[in-house]
């Protein structure tokens, strides 16, 4: 567009009507809000400072661009500026910054709400619980755990059990005794059957339950379980006398639907993790994932208790006339009666009563190392006898039985019966035994299972004694050829380690040190698999007969592992049903009693 010369204009006058309509001059003026005015000499002296000199630039001003055609987009819409057109500019930039915060909003929002996360997240893992008190349950359980809900139940005072005396819990082996003398008036007497309860109800302590509806995820055990079964240790016994009694106990919970607990608070020989299984991974009973009682609630006397616990000490008011009355087979004829309490007994030590990872890699070291010395080949493990329903099977089908094992206890324990009672049974009475077993059960043909031609004289055994001169006795009954295993001979320093130094003595026991107890405890345990043949799996070594004397409650244990055919001389076809023991096929041989005791084999002592 060509532009209009500007002589027409003069700085005290306005521009013609017509060119009015085209153009419009911007001049200081206008930027002052005085486009339609001029100003006189005198007029400008009266200006400000401010307006003077906007006034005085005129011409300066004139060198811009001074002209914009009223089709501009930026042509004022009236046709020239008054004193509010600067506001209007002002406004219209803070317009454009309030629309250039606008376009940003969702970038600083989102920004805002990334940084939040991300504290949240920090703050989560640091103090989880800050999180859950503002969100007010947890955002790390898939359901919140309920605060719990107790409910007191008290028996009426005529049966209320009342332990207002005692401050410790759960009592000692002695204080239930005490509970029990009390509550049994002293004699082992217990009217109706055995598990029968009072007319007037069964006498208890006072619990406080937890009725809270619990839903807790996978491993952790919620409410208390509503009937359990305690044995107590306390050393109060040797190990195998208390676990003969543990085992009736533990059926006893299989059977009646409680829950079976082990309590070692007291027991001199660590604890029982230190040498068996979690009782609870071995019988979780009825109810998995229930909680122990607290043990102010375990009661010795009556067994009907909610939550009864027996141990050693009060085990004669529980496991003598009533229990032989109900457990034995009253139809049956001398050892036959007791083939049920056998069977019970069994079957807690094969699923229940089973020795730790460390004791078990012993037990397999020692018949390893038996079976490598006679040459014979050690199949890999293939089978678990606690996953057995017959474990006789097992024993007798799937194990080879190449020695004779020999327990020979001093100590403590003297003989029963004359002409030895007070004294030992002589170490000679052991060989002879030993050697007679070996004759009839292997050079007789019935169940040779190793070569032994390269042992001139046999028999092969395995010896188990807490006296070293008894054991240098033995085997001085024997030429020099004889094979004759034990821990003390062993080439296994683990082995060798677990030997006792010292003749065993049970009111001495607890004179040595925690170390000492718990590593004599280790090594009984193993002489007892090698004695007994308990705890072999497939294709493991066992004996192929026990020597021992009924003093000892090793013997009676032993007889378990061999099982009862081939224990007892039965399982032949022929006609037992008096209950003699077979002389020339039975294993277990208890050389103290010799039959004058009937029936000669009884499952526990008590004490």
């Amino acid at each position: 567009m060509s532009r209009r010369p500007l002589t027409d204009i003069f700085v005290s006058g306005r521009p013609s009507q017509s060119d009015y309509q085209v153009l419009t001059p911007r001049t200081p003026h206008t930027r002052a809000g005085r486009a339609e005015e001029a100003f006189t000499e005198v007029e400008l002296d009266q200006l400000g400072e401010d307006e003077r000199n906007d006034y005085l630039t005129y011409r300066q001003q004139q060198s811009q661009p001074l002209l914009r055609t009223p089709s501009s987009s930026s042509f004022p819409a009236t046709g020239y500026r008054s004193k509010g057109d600067e506001q209007r500019k002002e406004d219209s930039r803070a317009k454009q910054l309030f629309l250039a915060a606008l376009g940003n909003t969702p970038l600083a929002l989102g920004s805002l709400l990334a940084f939040i996360l991300l504290g949240a997240v920090l703050l989560s893992l640091k103090r989880p619980d800050v999180i859950e008190q503002y969100l007010g349950t947890s955002i790390y359980r898939p359901v919140s755990t309920p605060t719990p809900i107790y409910v007191d139940t008290i028996p009426p005072s005529n049966l209320l059990i009342s332990y207002e005396n005692y401050t410790k819990f759960p009592l000692t082996g002695s204080q239930y005794l005490h509970e029990c003398d009390i509550r049994m008036n002293g004699f082992l007497q217990h009217k109706g059957g055995y598990w029968d309860v009072p007319a007037g109800g069964s006498m208890d302590v006072k619990h406080h339950d937890d009725v809270t509806n619990y839903h807790l995820p996978e491993g952790l055990r919620s409410k208390v379980c509503q009937k359990t079964i305690t044995y107590q240790l306390d050393g109060h016994v040797g190990l195998l006398a208390d676990l003969a009694l543990m085992a009736q106990a533990a059926a006893h919970a299989r059977e009646h639907n409680r829950t079976f607990f082990v309590d070692d608070t007291y027991w001199n020989r660590g604890k029982w993790t230190d040498h068996f299984q979690d009782i609870r991974a071995r019988q979780p009973g009825p109810e998995k994932d229930c909680r122990a009682p607290p043990p102010e609630e375990l009661v010795a006397c009556p067994r009907s208790a909610r939550h009864w616990v027996v141990n050693s000490r009060t085990a004669k008011y529980h496991f003598g006339h009533g229990f032989s009355m109900t457990y034995e087979d009253p139809y049956a004829h001398e050892i036959n009666r007791l083939k049920p309490t056998f069977e019970r007994a069994l079957k807690s030590f094969v699923q229940t009563i089973r020795p730790n990872s460390r004791n078990a890699r012993l037990i397999r070291a020692a018949r390893s190392e038996i079976a490598s010395s006679l040459s014979m080949s050690h199949p890999p493990t293939s089978h678990d006898p606690a996953e057995s329903e017959d474990a006789e099977t097992l024993l007798t089908q799937h194990n080879p039985d190449p020695y004779i094992a020999v327990h020979i206890r001093r100590g403590d324990r003297h003989a029963a019966n004359y002409p030895y009672r007070g004294s030992y049974v002589p170490i000679a009475n052991f060989a002879k035994a030993a050697q007679d077993a070996w004759t009839r059960l292997f050079t007789g043909g019935t169940a040779r299972s190793v070569d032994v031609n390269h042992y001139p004289s046999p028999p092969i055994t395995y010896v188990a004694s807490d006296s070293h001169s008894a054991m240098e006795e033995f085997m001085n009954a024997f030429p020099t050829s004889t094979a004759v295993f034990s821990l003390e001979s062993s080439t296994n320093p683990e082995l060798r380690a677990l030997v006792s130094q010292h003749e065993y003595v049970q009111s001495e026991f607890d004179q040595a040190s925690e170390d000492e107890r718990v590593t004599l405890t280790r090594g009984m345990i193993v002489d007892f698999a090698l004695l007994s043949g308990m705890w072999a799996w497939e294709g493991d070594i066992v004996p192929g007969a026990t020597v021992c004397t009924l003093s000892s409650s090793i013997c009676k244990v032993a007889a378990l592992g061999l099982g009862w055919d081939r224990a007892f001389g039965f399982g032949d076809g022929g006609d037992y049903y008096m209950g003699n023991i077979n002389d020339e096929r039975k294993r277990w041989i208890e050389i103290d009693n010799k039959g004058t005791v009937s029936p000669l084999w009884k499952a526990f002592d008590l004490f």
